[in-house]
């Protein structure tokens, strides 16, 4: 059994449809996991905002508008009058949903419901789709089987009884499709796994059902070494490790979910990711190998926020900084980078949601400065900081302030802490160093 993921790009338009229906019919039994079309998700965002700021004509005219959307792709794609009208009468179920939900009063629940509309579309049309076209293809709704516990991470055994369960008591096909991001939290109500979260159901599933391989289909060719929207030249990697591959998409690489790798890693199942564009080129090959040394890859990450927390008084005594990280944890408040000196302490974070009340608690026994608009550059490769050529990387940097480095925390990885406006300029450098000039630091 294969998983493959495809995303909204995917499923965008017709032609990526056909794609898709292409790479999938090669006759191996598989499931398919789609996130909502492109511009759907965004679209129901803006609509749940709507509903919640009581903004009911802006919010009607804009279900309508992705309701004409959709009835024109319907009549493009589906030339099966049955199955046509069987798409078309469950969209109208689903824009009554929404359209209902413009007078009720807007909770985070309400707007996970008003967000799972779009795989719950894109799902249905395509597996209908997929029939048309003489496939085997057979719906599992992920709301029968994907469920999350209270602290927001996959509930493994209820996952892996109900999926193991639905699969048996649904007609045998060669293809499986289900929703992707969606899921139900530990009450029973419908939650997601964040923004991205198509990637890290896909590999949920791969664990569960034991894949020999889960597939993750996108708009480009694999990671890259570099972000090929501010850096040209760039290329696919073909191999990656499993904590290369995790440090790049926590760091900033865009074609993967931080969390998608976890799943899979302890059952040694790869993970490769795939261009529906080029589905004939390699890709990237995700597994426990390990190829090579040196810088493999070079990502950013942005809208870092850096806290300096100074306390002459304090910062040597013994407590100061269990009570420092306490504060982020109960704002429940991730840390980036940490560094240190004698006078103070040095950390980023990239969600300013809890800033304010974080700030307030820490100037009860500090100084604190913040410095805003910045980003994360990160270097990953297997064991870099044992490269004998990577301090020279500092000398390329010279003229760059570099705010932090975190160095030695992991073996795979060096981050620099940089202005945004900056960004640019560092990624070229460190391309031209790395990838071109100093080809020996692969």
């Amino acid at each position: 059994m294969l998983v493959l993921k495809f995303g909204g790009t995917s499923v965008g338009s017709i032609e990526n449809m056909t794609n898709v229906k292409n790479i999938i019919k090669d006759g191996e039994r598989k499931v398919v996991v789609l996130s909502a079309m492109s511009g759907t998700t965004n679209a129901l965002v803006e609509i749940s905002k709507c509903i919640e700021n009581i903004e009911v004509e802006d919010a009607l005219k804009r279900i309508d508008t992705l309701h004409q959307a959709y009835l024109a792709t319907i009549g493009e794609l589906l030339e099966d009058d049955t199955l046509k009208n069987e798409v078309e009468t469950y969209v109208e179920t689903i824009f009554d949903v929404l359209t209902d939900s413009v007078n009720k009063l807007h909770t985070k629940l309400l707007h996970n419901t008003i967000v799972a509309q779009g795989e719950l579309l894109s799902t249905f049309i395509f597996s209908r789709f997929l029939i048309q076209e003489g496939i085997n293809a057979v719906l599992l709704p992920a709301l029968d089987f994907m469920r999350v516990d209270r602290n927001n991470e996959p509930d493994n055994f209820y996952i892996k009884q109900n999926l193991n369960r639905l699969i048996g008591t649904v007609p045998k096909a060669d293809v499986y499709i289900t929703q992707g991001f969606i899921s139900l939290d530990a009450d029973g109500e419908v939650a997601n796994l964040d923004r991205g979260g198509s990637d890290y159901t896909a590999t949920i599933i791969g664990a569960v059902l034991k894949a020999k391989e889960v597939q993750i289909w996108t708009d480009i060719d694999g990671f890259h070494n570099n972000d090929p929207r501010y850096v040209n030249n760039t290329k696919a990697i073909s191999n990656l490790s499993f904590d290369e591959a995790a440090e790049l998409a926590y760091f900033g690489a865009k074609i993967l979910h931080p969390q998608t790798v976890m799943p899979v890693r302890a059952f040694d199942i790869p993970v490769r990711l795939k261009n529906t564009m080029s589905p004939e080129s390699y890709g990237t090959l995700i597994t426990n190998e390990i190829h090579g040394e040196g810088i493999k890859a070079i990502a950013a990450k942005d809208n870092i926020t850096a806290i300096k927390i100074k306390s002459a008084r304090m910062l040597l005594a013994h407590g100061f900084l269990k009570k420092v990280f306490e504060i982020f944890e109960k704002y429940e408040t991730a840390i980036d980078m940490v560094t240190t000196s004698e006078i103070a302490v040095s950390l980023t974070i990239d969600d300013n949601t809890h800033l304010e009340s974080i700030v307030d608690e820490l100037e009860k026994f500090a100084r604190v400065e913040i410095d805003d608009f910045m980003s994360i550059v990160c270097l990953v490769g297997n064991t870099i900081i044992y490269h004998p050529d990577t301090p020279h990387l500092f000398q390329v940097l010279q003229d760059v302030n570099v705010r932090m480095i975190a160095y030695g925390g992991s073996n795979n990885n060096i981050s620099l802490l940089v202005n945004t406006s900056d960004k640019l300029e560092t990624l070229q450098k460190l391309h031209r160093y790395v990838f071109e000039t100093r080809s020996v630091l692969i």
